[in-house]
């Protein structure tokens, strides 16, 4: 997304956003810090903490915005957390619970057990 991205094209993207990230600020915050939450992911470029952990860090910011404080990389971040959620929920396996999938998810922001 490199356009800038008009005012009703926001309110969408943010609408879609606040529909699939369905964990609160708190609630993502308690999970990115449990052993399930560091076991998943892939990283990239020798960093130790994966990208989707990094992802939920950055998830938490954004819920803390108002929705006037946020950035043209904010939406970018918010696009990428969409198609991520989509695209991995897409791929649901036979047991959900207690998965790789669904704490790869979680680390999005998306608990799919909800």
């Amino acid at each position: 997304m490199t356009a800038t991205l008009d005012e009703q094209e926001k309110k969408e993207l943010r609408h879609t956003f606040d529909k699939l990230v369905n964990m609160s600020a708190s609630t993502l915050t308690k999970w990115l810090q449990t052993e399930e939450s560091n076991s998943v992911g892939q990283t990239k470029g020798g960093n130790t903490e994966s990208i989707g952990h990094q992802s939920g860090k950055r998830i938490i910011e954004i819920l803390q915005k108002k929705v006037d404080e946020l950035t043209e990389s904010d939406y970018e971040h918010m696009q990428k957390v969409i198609s991520y959620v989509k695209r991995h929920s897409a791929q649901r396996p036979e047991h959900v619970a207690n998965s790789n999938w669904a704490y790869s998810l979680k680390n999005w922001g998306h608990d799919p057990e909800k």
